[in-house]
């Protein structure tokens, strides 16, 4: 078993969000908060070649993605600066380089099959639609009927919770059915200063960690390890955020045969599993 970097993304800029698809592209939003700025990038899942670079709306900053859906980002505005409710749907083809179709008006709930399910506010509660996410005409009127979108909504859950995504969970006692990896992740408090907890996800063979040593300056190193459990060693060691006094989450996931590493707030690495 081994891992081997497929490629890396850093432009220095806080990566906000990654987004895996299925129909093998990345999309990463950058921020600048201060600059009040925001990018979106489109990469080849597996080699990192660029799709979509740097791209911005008229609205720089105040814009952010709902959903992938083949070669389709879905965006959203906000009703106001500074508030959370979105507002609007705005289809881009970042293959095309395009916008295949806006709508100002609705709000985004749900993709599932081939329709955008979305509402608009009413006086009184919500009108639902479906439409068809390719040219943005309304397919049906679904009227007030929130319980047929509640049901569509469970099922485009159940579609999303099947893409083969592994997120960290935090190491307990016995959390593990591997008696390796529990014997494993125990014994990492004899080998270093651990702060905090320990972040974990085991696949098949493949033990990977993110935990916080506590350093000689008083502050703390995030280090990020793999281990091949069928050999018993380190396959891949990093330190991914260096002398910090935060406890950082949510550093790494797997999707299929791919690991997403992230490195402080701008450096994503991408690596291959190989079983």
């Amino acid at each position: 078993m081994k891992l081997k970097k497929n490629y890396k993304f850093d432009n220095g800029r806080q990566i906000w969000r990654i987004i895996p698809s299925n129909s093998g592209n990345l999309i990463i939003e950058e921020r600048e908060s201060e600059k009040k700025q925001a990018y979106f990038h489109c990469l080849s899942l597996d080699s990192g070649k660029k799709i979509l670079s740097n791209f911005q709306f008229d609205d720089t900053f105040w814009v952010g993605v709902e959903a992938i859906k083949d070669d389709i980002i879905f965006f959203h505005k906000f009703a106001k600066p500074d508030m959370p409710k979105h507002r609007g749907i705005f289809a881009y083809d970042f293959v095309k380089k395009e916008f295949l179709w806006q709508n100002q008006d609705l709000i985004f709930l749900f993709i599932y099959e081939d329709a955008v399910y979305a509402y608009k506010d009413k006086f009184e509660g919500r009108n639902y639609y479906a439409i068809n996410l390719s040219n943005g005409e309304i397919i049906e009127d679904v009227g007030a009927n929130y319980e047929l979108i509640n049901r569509l909504r469970d099922e485009s859950i159940k579609e999303e919770e099947n893409k083969s995504y592994l997120f960290p969970e935090v190491f307990k006692a016995d959390s593990v059915a591997d008696d390796r990896t529990n014997v494993f992740i125990k014994s990492l408090r004899n080998d270093f200063v651990i702060s905090g907890k320990i972040e974990f996800i085991w696949k098949e063979n493949l033990l990977m960690l993110s935990f916080h040593e506590a350093n000689s300056k008083g502050t703390l190193n995030n280090l990020f390890k793999a281990v091949d459990l069928s050999k018993g060693k380190y396959i891949l060691e990093e330190v991914i955020n260096k002398e910090t006094s935060l406890f950082l989450t949510d550093s790494f996931f797997v999707k299929d045969d791919l690991l997403f590493l992230l490195f402080g707030k701008t450096r994503l690495e991408v690596y291959k599993i190989f079983y």
